[in-house]
């Protein structure tokens, strides 16, 4: 199918959205199109994270996700049977790897998404281009931008995707359950003494996370401070000589799928050895000044528990309240 022909088609689709019931059932019917019997007053409408108005006319059936921490989003609203597409890397749960791809997230398959007539797009404003998002948005495809920048947003992002797939029995419930594993994580850990960390994405640049970055918020409810929050853009390259002036108490670094341990030596300290540190992280053991590595507070986490404000980042933030309160109990 030739993007022209994807875009005649859909430009028949959203024509008989403006017709109105029977006008549409007509002209969808002599399309081949899926026939709209939902009339104004069944509009369902939502804000999505950009603070725009997301609406449409009946539940959605047929969901095209444009981000890996949306399509656990939506499968955790209770729609994952409706996703018909999927971005790479959406691998979680399991049954989303058999969802059929429409590119990555920066670089989508435009005809395919036009071709699998998506009732509801859910996509990412900090990372989905523009431009091609831009053509799907003219055809009149409902668009929810999702991009939670704080805990709150993501039991916010599962109600109001429930919203909009007629799913809420089943979002509902799980969001309230994430809003009280955030309370109680709160109320344990948010007056413990502050840990300075150094959140570590990559070493090569060297990328970490500023203040305004989700996983910020989770430092910080469990009384860790980010020691770079205050550089601009959400994902800075530091350099070494400004880790070691930074000196964290704790370095935290994401571990993706297919890592694996050094088999390096371990490091001789006052006597004792240090375990094994991961990939990514021994580099750091030389700097024997570093207050992170004199008491051995080097964690790794699955970064996908942090890197996805999806509804697992929930259990990934408890991870890292566990983590930081070792490193208090390792204080002289």
């Amino acid at each position: 199918m030739t993007l022209i022909f994807s875009v005649l088609l859909f430009a028949k689709h959203r024509r008989a959205l403006r017709l109105g019931t029977l006008g549409a059932a007509m002209l969808l019917a002599s399309t081949g199109g899926a026939a709209f019997a939902a009339t104004q007053h069944d509009r369902i409408s939502v804000r999505d994270d950009k603070n725009l108005e997301v609406s449409v006319l009946r539940p959605a059936q047929r969901i095209v996700v444009l981000t890996p921490h949306a399509t656990e989003l939506v499968f955790a609203a209770g729609g994952g049977t409706r996703i018909v597409g999927a971005v790479s890397h959406s691998d979680y749960p399991v049954a989303a790897r058999a969802i059929p791809r429409v590119g990555d997230y920066a670089r989508l398959d435009i005809e395919r998404i036009i071709a699998l007539k998506p009732d509801l797009i859910v996509a990412w404003s900090s990372g989905n281009p523009a431009r091609q998002l831009m053509p799907l948005q003219q055809l009149g495809i409902p668009v929810f931008f999702s991009e939670p920048r704080q805990l709150a947003q993501i039991p916010s992002n599962i109600e109001r995707l429930g919203q909009l797939m007629a799913t809420s029995k089943v979002a509902q419930p799980l969001a309230k359950a994430q809003r009280q594993t955030l309370q109680r994580l709160k109320e344990r850990y948010g007056g413990r003494a502050v840990v300075p960390v150094f959140y570590q994405v990559s070493e090569a640049p060297l990328y970490t996370l500023n203040g305004e970055h989700i996983v910020s918020e989770s430092l910080r409810l469990c009384s860790g401070k980010n020691v770079f929050a205050g550089l601009k853009g959400l994902a800075p390259v530091v350099t070494i000589e400004a880790v070691l002036q930074a000196n964290p108490e704790a370095i935290m670094r994401g571990m993706e799928a297919g890592e694996r341990v050094t088999q390096k030596p371990a490091v001789q300290m006052k006597g004792k050895k240090l375990p094994k540190a991961p990939l990514g992280l021994e580099a750091w053991q030389r700097y024997s000044s570093l207050l992170a590595v004199q008491r051995n507070n080097l964690f790794t986490q699955d970064a996908d528990l942090l890197s996805r404000p999806g509804p697992r980042m929930i259990e990934g933030t408890a991870q890292l309240c566990q983590q930081l309160e070792l490193a208090r109990q390792r204080r002289p």
